[in-house]
């Protein structure tokens, strides 16, 4: 029976144990130039000292204006390279496989003078209105995309995980609800995604895994449902998704009736059954047998823990000592986990 504390292999990825740190924005870039810094260093270099198997940096956005804030990471520009794979490095030094999150936040870019979308749409009355891409925009924001994809390649990283999820530019077009456009992106909304999955499968090595995170149903009574994306999953797996990210909401400014401990997980699971195709469970996964027993019932292959891992830098050693694995930290702590007479 498979549990947490297991590997995991898919093409070149060999991760030590199934604990994933998701993607979550620190809005701690200082010189407002998108380069990680020393808090994001500490920041990541701490989990993976903690023992996660895969850490996935926060949201870096394909061009300035694609970030939810002047605060955020981006990967626009080849300079930004080296401050990136400084990081990577010192994470796998310890053992970690690193990803980043590609994205653009589309009509939720706050600090856009003028925000870009899908549609001329705004989220709500907090946002500024976006202007609709133009369709020969939208396929240079494709080449945006294959660009940062290609500087993420260079910078070392393990994996790359596409956002498509939280109501940012690849969901504002995959929506009925936000994509009321006219051109082949309007008459075909899963396109936009399709296009950037495929420009991924050219800039990464092809035995390098790709992530594409989803929102599973949007809470809303115009939103798309499970079945819809289950849909939309089918077309990015023919196009080159390996492994899906669950999540849910975005385009709503409702929520989930409840959001408790593994909230997300069913919508994981039924993913995973209708396409075959390994999974990561994330949404309050934080208790150490909640995770452990969507792996070992087969309704995730990987588990992302994101409040617990902000509170606690070495949850995931937590975790295995408390299922009765070993201590993942270095040597040099070990003699924490010591007993003498």
């Amino acid at each position: 029976m498979t549990t947490l504390l297991d590997t995991f292999n898919l093409k070149d990825l060999q991760l030590k144990n199934r604990i994933v740190m998701p993607p979550m924005c620190q809005y701690s870039v200082t010189e407002k130039d998108g380069k990680p810094n020393d808090w994001h260093f500490s920041h990541y270099t701490s989990r993976a000292i903690g023992g996660a198997g895969l850490i996935i940096m926060e949201m870096t956005d394909v061009e300035p204006d694609g970030r939810i804030t002047d605060f955020d990471l981006g990967l626009w520009s080849d300079e930004q390279i080296p401050a990136f794979k400084k990081i990577i490095q010192s994470c796998q030094s310890y053992g970690a496989k690193v990803g980043i999150q590609i994205a653009h936040a589309g009509r939720k870019a706050e600090d856009a003078q003028q925000p870009v979308s899908s549609s001329a749409i705004q989220f709500s009355d907090q946002y500024k209105v976006p202007r609709e891409l133009s369709t020969k925009e939208v396929k240079e924001m494709v080449e945006k995309f294959e660009a940062s994809f290609s500087r993420a390649v260079k910078a070392g990283v393990d994996v790359i995980e596409i956002h498509a999820a939280h109501g940012y530019l690849i969901q504002q077009f995959q929506s009925p609800r936000t994509n009321i456009r006219e051109d082949i992106y309007g008459q075909d909304r899963g396109l936009f995604g399709e296009e950037i999955v495929k420009a991924a499968r050219r800039a990464m090595p092809e035995n390098m895994p790709l992530i594409m995170r989803l929102s599973a149903i949007e809470y809303a009574e115009d939103g798309y449902d499970l079945e819809y994306s289950i849909k939309l999953a089918e077309r990015y797996k023919e196009a080159g998704v390996d492994i899906f990210h669950v999540s849910s909401g975005g385009e709503s400014t409702t929520g989930p009736a409840s959001a408790g401990p593994a909230y997300q997980l069913d919508l994981a699971d039924e993913i995973r059954k209708q396409l075959q195709v390994p999974v990561i469970a994330v949404g309050r996964m934080e208790g150490f047998e909640v995770s452990n027993e969507a792996i070992k019932e087969n309704k995730a292959d990987l588990v992302a823990v994101g409040r617990g891992m902000l509170r606690n830098p070495y949850w995931a050693n937590e975790a295995s000592l408390a299922l009765g694995g070993d201590a993942l930290t270095p040597k040099q702590y070990l003699a924490a986990y010591s007993i003498r007479d």
